[in-house]
């Protein structure tokens, strides 16, 4: 199967092939979504410090895994909530700044500026400040260098102009 997306053809391998139980854009949709694993993962890791634990006993072991994972239940649930209060998709908003944020929200809450973290995050200005949504990315632009440019030259994506669109100016010779 593939799908055209932004100037890209992408191949999807499946083993359920009949378009009525799996259609296309599932497929396609569910690709997306396990990346949302790994990404989950990732920050439990290294934001959430999960990679070290505290105690060598298996009761410790266990706790500390289960209130990880809770604290990551609860940062996603308001990360989604600031995504719906902003009608932004869930995908631009930065889990990892509203974690870090969170100091800042406890510090407002603790001078009586601000009890709701959703509104406190969805303020444009604390957006700003803290980079809770994600800037748009700029597509990449692919730099081809072959061993043989005269088979590429033509091609859109090649850093050389073909001689045929080159205009060459004659140089003067002292």
């Amino acid at each position: 199967m593939k799908s055209e997306s932004v100037k890209k053809a992408r191949s999807y391998l499946t083993s359920v092939l009949d378009p009525e139980i799996l259609p296309p854009y599932v497929i396609i949709d569910l690709y997306q979504k396990r990346w949302r694993i790994e990404d989950a993962f990732n920050t439990v890791k290294r934001l959430l410090g999960l990679s070290y634990l505290w105690t060598g006993s298996i009761n410790g072991i266990k706790l500390q895994i289960w209130a990880t994972w809770l604290f990551y239940a609860v940062l996603v649930d308001l990360g989604d909530a600031v995504a719906e209060e902003l009608s932004l998709p869930f995908e631009r908003i930065s889990l990892e700044m509203i974690y870090r944020g969170l100091y800042y929200f406890h510090t407002a809450s603790t001078r009586g500026e601000a009890s709701d973290p959703v509104k406190y995050f969805a303020n444009p200005d604390i957006q700003k400040c803290l980079g809770i949504v994600k800037r748009q990315r700029k597509p990449k632009q692919k730099l081809i260098i072959a061993p043989f440019p005269e088979k590429h030259r033509d091609s859109d994506q090649f850093f050389f102009q073909s001689a045929s669109k080159l205009t060459l100016t004659p140089c003067l010779q002292a």
